[in-house]
């Protein structure tokens, strides 16, 4: 198919919520090899622009991306292994699919230790070998990424040698990070910080590459950047005078929401709470950082929890849940103002496309509205929470303003299908009313509805493009099991289904113009 040439901004965009782990091939979970430069190419035949992922992080409990080790290191089981055989690193025995890994589903349990293996292998090799130009490559990311590598990979060295205890639980001198604890510890792991940075080096090569194959086909990413980290991470371990700790290290209080759709206890999420003025003093150049990093992946970034920058809710960290929580102010446009100098220059592919996007759901007063105002970002609308009767109820579509990101549904939703049926009957009728449609298809119906909307980008999870129901759902807010398991198989994608969503890009305005150049 031929490169599209794009002539004039853009200001329309269709696109697919998928998580590279979701993807389908051979070791246990997607990742950034074959299908995903394949899934860039089925986007391009869908005519869509936009690829939305949930945060590329390291795993954290419960295997979730939102509780990663690091705000800025790269999930290294994405890494694609056919890519370090290709290299040399690996042996083609070494890749041979385990027979219990499920197409369907990641196996934490089985992927992680087999993958993390496969990659030791590769370091060592790689380490052993006469030093070329990979080993200049490599060292230049090192140098580069230092600010934040050196850190994350001693961390991740000295939780190996403490068997995954908490950092709080370390030796006391290194967990208060007093300087020759740390130079003794780095000598004496040096072999596994090197590891850790051969994973890093490996997993932002590999990232550039299908950046740039999707860049050059017209598709840009949108990434995502949780408000939180967890308090187990190299972040908070490092910097730990910007968080609320108690002298021992733990959190003082923690982060979650109130009450709201999800759950009637609220969810307590557990990440420690910034110390909002210590970031202040330095001119937020922490979250300068993690900016930086995060748009040097991406095109687009969707902002967590956008509402706890005006407010947040505070929970003692001794509180089991998170009604007993309260709300305190954030930083508000002190913060946003420092982010926005931190912005690049906006490439081809993300003409018209917002550069953060605030994730504006739950308990959303005027402040909150007026904050995001001020800091010109699009809102989320998402469909399943509009159908409750109320016609000025602000997810409908006849309620949006151009200046909107409207989703089917989120990763912390049901798919359309499992909401769906979850429905009353008189819920149903007020969609098929809303509508105009019989239900029979009801994914496709919301699709079309978004696609159809004002809002400027709509997005669309893979799910509800082929058609699945609640046991396709990627994540349960507040399930600490189960969840980010959820993959899809490349025969469940029908050539009809990239046609309508082709078709709807094209009738609706979401498809760039364009004029054919050479392959």
């Amino acid at each position: 198919m031929p490169a599209r040439k794009h002539t004039m901004p853009f200001s329309r965009h269709a696109g697919i919520l998928l998580h590279p782990s979701s993807l389908p091939g051979p070791h246990g979970a997607g990742d950034l090899g074959a299908a995903a430069r394949a899934f860039v190419d089925w986007l391009v035949d869908g005519r869509q622009t936009l690829w939305q992922m949930l945060p590329l992080g390291g795993l954290g409990p419960g295997n979730s991306p939102y509780m990663s080790p690091s705000a800025f290191a790269g999930n290294a089981l994405l890494i694609d292994l056919e890519a370090l055989h290709e290299a040399g690193w690996l042996e083609a025995g070494e890749i041979a699919p385990d027979a219990a890994f499920d197409d369907g589903r990641v196996d934490y349990a089985a992927m992680r230790p087999w993958r993390m293996a496969r990659l030791r292998r590769a370091a060592e090799r790689f380490f052993a070998a006469p030093r070329g130009e990979a080993h200049e490559r490599y060292t230049a990311f090192c140098d580069a990424a230092r600010d934040w590598l050196d850190d994350y990979a001693l961390f991740m060295a000295i939780e190996a040698r403490e068997d995954g205890r908490p950092w709080q639980e370390w030796p006391p001198a290194l967990a208060r990070r007093e300087p020759a604890a740390l130079r003794e510890a780095a000598r004496g792991a040096a072999a596994e910080c090197a590891f850790h940075r051969f994973c890093q080096w490996c997993f932002d090569t590999q990232w550039h590459a299908l950046r740039a194959r999707a860049a050059a086909r017209g598709i840009a990413i949108v990434g995502d950047l949780p408000i939180f980290v967890a308090a187990h991470s190299a972040d908070v371990w490092a910097h730990q005078d910007l968080f609320e700790l108690a002298p021992d290290g733990r959190p003082r209080v923690v982060a979650g929401v109130p009450p709201d759709y999800f759950s009637a206890t609220g969810q307590r999420w557990g990440n420690p709470l910034y110390r909002w003025s210590a970031h202040a003093e330095d001119g937020y150049r922490w979250w300068r950082a993690r900016m930086r990093r995060t748009l040097a992946l991406c095109d687009s970034v969707r902002i967590d929890h956008f509402r706890g920058f005006e407010a947040y809710w505070e929970i003692p960290a001794a509180a089991p849940t998170a009604i007993e929580g309260r709300w305190r102010p954030g930083p508000g446009r002190d913060l946003l103002s420092a982010l926005a100098e931190t912005l690049p220059a906006r490439p081809p592919t993300a003409a018209g496309l917002p550069a953060l996007i605030a994730e504006d759901l739950g308990v959303i007063t005027p402040a909150v509205e007026a904050l995001r105002r001020a800091a010109a970002l699009p809102g989320m609308r998402i469909l399943q929470f509009a159908f409750d009767g109320r016609a000025e109820n602000p997810y409908l579509p006849h309620n949006y303003e151009a200046d909107t990101v409207v989703y089917t549904g989120t990763h912390d939703n049901d798919t359309a299908l499992g909401w769906w049926d979850g429905l009353a009957p008189e819920a149903q009728d007020y969609v098929r009313r809303y509508l105009g449609v019989d239900g029979r298809a009801i994914h496709w119906d919301l699709i079309r509805a978004a696609s159809a909307s004002v809002a400027r980008l709509s997005i669309v999870p893979m799910q509800d493009v082929l058609g699945l129901g609640a046991a396709a759902r990627m994540n349960r807010p507040g399930a600490s099991e189960g969840a980010w398991e959820w993959r899809f198989r490349w025969r469940q994608v029908q050539p009809w289904q990239t046609a309508q969503l082709a078709e709807f890009a094209t009738l609706h305005g979401r498809h760039p113009p364009a004029t054919a150049t050479a392959p």
